[in-house]
């Protein structure tokens, strides 16, 4: 057994301090390599038996982890040798693909389909929500701005639309913003001008339209009603023996022209008076009150009428159409007079008197005889000038003795 040390052997307090200091290992104070392990170990004094000490491997010179090894005299653990580090593996970079910026896309509006201003553009396919846009009133501004974090100077915001009865969450407008919405929606003295002119213009052209229509269509339905009630009781009276031959009173019918190759049927009435005579459908004779003219039961004279070409029963429309030897009748209450058209003369002035005179100038006729003049204005739908044709009677025939072959034909 291993000898106590001669402070131990006298016993007494300095050997049980020295027991003490010797349970304070302190690895701290642990000797160097070769060094005693003891801090009371002094030189002179003899170990009693010392144990053989085995070699020990220079430590490094610092070792963090020198704190867990055993520094009691024990071997220390040798430290794991280092991994070897494994060889860099080449990587291939991606090659860069040039990065497509979004491009910004108007937006269409579905209401006026144009293209929307620059406030009001958003970017194709962008996922942030667009910031609503607050109508009403004041309260309603006023509340969308507390919700959105804004205060009194947080931002524009809209105003209110013209007309806006009251707020979303159904509280009226106050006197102020009502009086404003009712003065934006009251039009201008401008707007107000221009309806009135575009409603007159608007009436104008009805009226122009409706009056066109009258002309063209109404008048012509009125003068065939007229002039048709008006043959129907001149031939009644002819059956009963009311009418006599002789002189007759102004727009009195007395007479029925046919044209066969116009398929014309018209009453004929003494005068050209255009509302009493001409735009009742009928054919009017110059008589006692214009340039009084031969009746067609005169020996010699020019039996000469006028009716409209166009409008109210137009019944001279296409008498333009007339070729020399086409036959004109004229049926009175006791006879048919036959004429054959003879010369026409396709413009002269409304002045021109001479053409309906007992030998009518310009109508190649150069003696007196029994004559036919038919006056109607031209060009069409106008009257500046007059259209004239003549004709001669061929053959005069009781009425006892039937029709004339130029009708039956």
């Amino acid at each position: 057994m291993t000898a106590l040390r001669p402070e131990r052997e006298g016993g007494g307090e300095a050997g049980e301090l020295e027991d003490a200091v010797r349970r304070l290992d302190d690895p701290l104070s642990d000797p160097l390599p070769g060094q005693h392990p003891s801090p009371w170990f002094r030189a002179g004094q003899e170990t009693p038996q010392a144990e053989p000490q085995r070699p020990e491997p220079e430590p490094e010179w610092y070792d963090p982890n020198g704190y867990a090894q055993d520094w009691y005299g024990g071997a220390q653990q040798p430290a794991p040798a280092a991994a070897p580090e494994p060889e860099p593996i080449a990587v291939q970079e991606p090659v860069r693909q040039p990065v497509r910026q979004p491009v910004r896309q108007p937006v269409r509006d579905d209401e006026t389909v144009a293209l929307r201003t620059a406030d009001t553009r958003r970017i194709a396919g962008a996922t942030a929500e667009p910031e609503p846009v607050v109508t009403g009133g004041r309260a309603a501004r006023r509340k969308a701005a507390k919700k959105g974090g804004g205060g009194r100077h947080a931002g524009p915001q809209q105003e209110p639309e013209a007309g806006a009865g009251a707020e979303d969450d159904g509280k009226p407008l106050s006197r102020v913003e009502a009086r404003r919405a009712a003065k934006a929606a009251k039009p201008g003295a401008g707007v107000i001008a221009s309806r009135a002119i575009g409603e007159v213009f608007i009436t104008l052209g009805v009226l122009m339209l409706l009056f066109v229509t009258y002309q063209l269509w109404w008048s012509n339905i009125r003068a065939h009603n007229l002039a048709g009630n008006a043959r129907s009781h001149l031939e009644d009276d002819w059956a009963n023996g009311k009418r006599k031959p002789g002189t007759f009173e102004p727009g009195q019918g007395f007479a029925i022209m046919y044209i066969p190759k116009l398929d014309v049927v018209v009453p004929i009435a003494e005068g050209i008076s255009k509302t009493k005579v001409l735009d009742k459908g009928m054919v009017g004779h110059y008589g006692e009150d214009s340039i009084p003219t031969a009746m067609p039961d005169a020996k010699t004279g020019n039996f000469a009428v006028a009716g409209h070409r166009n409008t109210h029963g137009e019944p001279f429309r296409y008498i333009n159409r007339l070729e020399p030897g086409d036959p004109i009748v004229v049926e009175t209450q006791d006879k048919y007079y036959v004429y054959k058209m003879s010369s026409r003369l396709a413009q002269t002035s409304p002045s021109n008197t001479a053409v309906i005179n007992p030998v009518p100038a310009g109508s190649g006729f150069t003696k007196p005889g029994r004559y036919i003049t038919l006056t109607t204005c031209t060009p069409e739908f106008t009257s500046t000038y007059r259209m004239i044709v003549w004709g001669k009677m061929v053959e005069e025939r009781p009425r006892s003795k039937g029709k004339p072959d130029a009708l039956v034909e």
